[in-house]
């Protein structure tokens, strides 16, 4: 799994709980909160995450976007296994 990317200025759409639960859930799992993610036009109206260094995950409430990133996490894990 690529490194999970959170804009500091995307804290107040609830980007910061979702690090948190993430954290407490994944503990192995590789999380940065960045001062800007350059994608502001997306950061100003819903929450976002980003997966390496290009794969915007966006998402109209936090709730929708924890359960994007583990679908994400889960998935990734699954193709590690099978690999």
């Amino acid at each position: 799994m690529k490194t999970i990317k959170y804009c500091c200025r995307n804290e107040k759409f609830g980007s910061k709980q979702i690090y948190k639960s993430l954290k407490n859930e994944y503990p192995d799992l590789k999380q940065k909160k960045k001062d800007c993610l350059g994608n502001c036009k997306h950061c100003k109206k819903e929450c976002i995450a980003m997966i390496g260094k290009k794969d915007l995950v966006c998402a109209a409430s936090p709730d929708l976007l924890y359960a994007q990133l583990k679908q994400i996490i889960a998935e990734s894990r699954a193709e590690t296994v099978m690999a």
